[in-house]
């Protein structure tokens, strides 16, 4: 919801700050006070042209700040989450635009600078604008078939589940012929390759370990002279151990004798531990750094055949295992490919069938809902004066290139605003005033489907008056309920369903001209409405008429 509005030296306005309300607010003024600024300023903020026309004259700048409430707004906090942009709960979503005198403009959301294509993106979500020239929103018909589901409370999600379940067994399909027509055009280096790799057969790991052995076994051909040398020396009646023992015997003879003799034989014995330890450890390298010779040529053989395969087939070593297990299952896929292909084959094709059963059962249900939003649009359409036009939602099938996930229907609203003249998309009404009306038509049908929290009509009752004008204040008031409703407005009877009432006025020193707006409180609202009723000179009879719009409402 449109919480504010701060205009800062746009075209005629100095300065500007105005707050907004839910229900329906109307805007009011005399010809010419300069009413559509205000929807200029909100257009900036929606990622509108920058015009340096629009920059007050002798200004360098003009800027536009919208506050928006945008809590529980889902597909807000989606755009703003996937462009990395901070809302803090609680907080308004504020979005400034500055456009310079040299014609260049800035955009920012919650201070971060974005672009105007987002700008556009968030308008689409926040506001309507309804206008003689409005081209989004219900104009557009790319919007139609889901107003028109969300009317009829149509099962599209079964349609798009089907959808899915289809397509991947289109996939699976193709992806089973595919492997079939590569493996039978390889089908002979495919058999060769294989009957090489299942004879290899490669290890998780292999490589690694190979190379890990074959490394320590010509450690061991390097180190085995030292390590020999090294047994001489502890091993044998005259080795280094034999001799700390028999030292260690004849001492324990004599310890008693001194305490130092004792100190010096629990030294020797930890020192007989010690070189058992050492000697032990030795025996244990000896034994892992052992070198065979024929043992260090098998490994050699089998690493060096391990590289050739994978250089051969592009891959790591350590892949050969996965592209053994590919081939093979492709070998599968070869020998049992008919019989395979053919359940695929069975499955896309019931696939499709439950698709296509699911999408005409929606077809049919967009068709019953059509004739119903038919009949509720045109009832709306006789008390706005629109009694000789007709309006029609055209649900047409699809080619099947076309088909998806919403189904196989295009949607359209169709209008024929004369007897006898053909029915003709929403756009291409020639009269802004009629276009608006239509419009409101179809959002009065159309409430309880919802769409941006705020909308705005743009002078929607151009050219009518009396009761016409009572019908479309009483349905702007009744689609205000809900929503905020903003309306840019010359008639009395729809300004008197204001529940905010806003005046546009254009003041002059003679020299510069300035718009300001202001909330008329219940007696100035009653002048206004006064004013509009009897126009430039406030009769008695015009107030009491106002007095009496008033207190209809």
């Amino acid at each position: 919801m449109l919480l504010s509005l701060a205009i800062r030296d746009l075209v005629l306005i100095e300065a500007l700050d105005l707050d907004f309300h839910r229900g329906l607010g109307v805007l009011t003024g005399e010809t010419g006070a300069g009413k559509s600024i205000l929807l200029d300023a909100l257009g900036l903020a929606m990622g509108a042209r920058a015009d340096s026309g629009l920059v007050r004259q002798g200004a360098e700048r003009a800027l536009v700040i919208a506050g928006f409430d945008v809590a529980g707004h889902a597909a807000v906090a989606a755009l703003l989450g996937e462009n990395d942009i901070a809302q803090e709960p609680g907080e308004p979503l504020l979005i400034r635009r500055q456009v310079r005198a040299d014609g260049g403009s800035r955009a920012f959301v919650n201070d971060q600078p974005v672009s105007a294509g987002l700008l556009r993106d968030l308008g689409v979500l926040l506001v309507e604008i309804h206008g003689q020239h409005d081209d989004r929103g219900l104009i557009n018909p790319k919007g139609h078939r889901d107003l028109l589901d969300s009317f009829g409370r149509c099962d599209v999600a079964g349609v798009a589940a089907a959808w899915r379940g289809w397509q991947a067994a289109e996939r699976a399909y193709a992806d089973a012929n595919a492997a079939i027509d590569t493996a039978l055009r390889d089908r002979d280096l495919l058999e060769h390759n294989l009957a090489e790799l299942t004879a290899f057969m490669p290890q998780p790991g292999e490589e690694a370990e190979l190379a890990g052995d074959r490394a320590a076994m010509q450690k061991g051909e390097r180190l085995s002279g030292d390590i020999a040398d090294l047994f001489a020396t502890f091993e044998g009646s005259k080795g280094a151990l034999a001799q700390l023992r028999g030292a260690a015997r004849k001492l324990d003879r004599i310890a008693e004798e001194h305490p130092l003799l004792n100190e010096a034989l629990e030294a020797l014995d930890r020192s007989v531990i010690e070189a058992d330890d050492a000697e032990a450890k030795l025996r244990a390298a000896s034994e892992a750094l052992t070198y065979d010779s024929v043992r260090l040529d098998e490994m050699e053989r089998r690493l060096f055949d391990l590289r050739a395969l994978a250089r051969k087939h592009n891959v790591a070593g350590d892949a050969l295992p996965d592209l053994l297990a590919r081939m093979q299952a492709d070998w599968a896929a070869l020998e049992s490919g008919g019989a395979n292909l053919t359940a695929l084959d069975k499955a896309r094709h019931a696939a499709k069938a439950s698709y296509v059963a699911a999408a005409e059962a929606l077809s049919a249900a967009r068709a019953k809902a059509g004739k119903g939003l038919d009949a509720a649009v045109q009832g709306e359409l006789i008390p706005l004066k629109l009694d000789a036009a007709r309006f029609r939602t055209l649900v047409d099938p699809l080619d099947e290139s076309r088909w998806g996930a919403s189904g196989m229907d295009h949607v359209e609203f169709l209008i024929s605003t004369n007897p006898g003249s053909d029915f003709a998309p929403l756009m291409k009404i020639a009269s802004g005033g009629e276009l608006s009306r239509f419009i409101l038509a179809l959002k009065v049908a159309l409430a309880e489907q919802g769409g941006a929290e705020t909308m705005i009509f743009d002078e929607i009752d151009r050219g009518v008056g009396g009761a016409v004008a009572s019908a479309i204040g009483e349905r702007l008031a009744r689609l205000a309920r809900s929503t905020q409703l903003l309306v840019v407005t010359h008639s009395p009877q729809v300004a008197a369903r204001g529940a905010h009432h806003l005046l546009i006025a254009k003041t002059s020193d003679g020299t510069v001209a300035r718009t300001g707006v202001r909330l008329l409180d219940d007696a100035d609202r009653k002048e206004e409405i006064a004013r509009m009723l009897s126009g430039a000179e406030i009769t008695p009879e015009a107030r009491a008429q106002a007095d009496r719009l008033l207190e209809r409402v």
